[in-house]
């Protein structure tokens, strides 16, 4: 399994917008080969007034993953990326990992 993660750094009073963004987002992740599963995942809010999210996408591998990334479909759901830059602070950070172990 290879899990694909971003974190975004939004200040609070940009939380909810953020949110909603993501909450009402046109996803065609289910319909692509080699998909688990997505999170997207609110931590607490930081004494700085900003507040970390992570997205969390799941892939049987990171063959299928790096599939999405050069698909039309990655291309649609990405096409508006700049204009929502204003919500976060800089730009995600892209994290990749490869399972070693897994407990279910």
């Amino acid at each position: 399994m290879y899990l694909a993660m971003n974190r975004f750094t939004v200040r609070k009073e940009n939380a909810e917008a953020f949110e909603e963004l993501w909450l009402n987002r046109d996803s065609h992740l289910k319909t692509l080969p080699g998909f688990l599963e997505f999170h997207m995942l609110r931590g607490a809010e930081a004494e700085d007034g900003t507040v970390l999210y992570s997205s969390h996408t799941a892939w049987e591998n990171e063959d299928r993953f790096r599939d999405w990334t050069r698909s039309e479909a990655f291309r649609e759901a990405h096409k508006n990326a700049g204009g929502t830059r204003k919500l976060h602070e800089g730009h995600p950070q892209f994290e990749g990992f490869t399972s070693i172990q897994h407990i279910a």
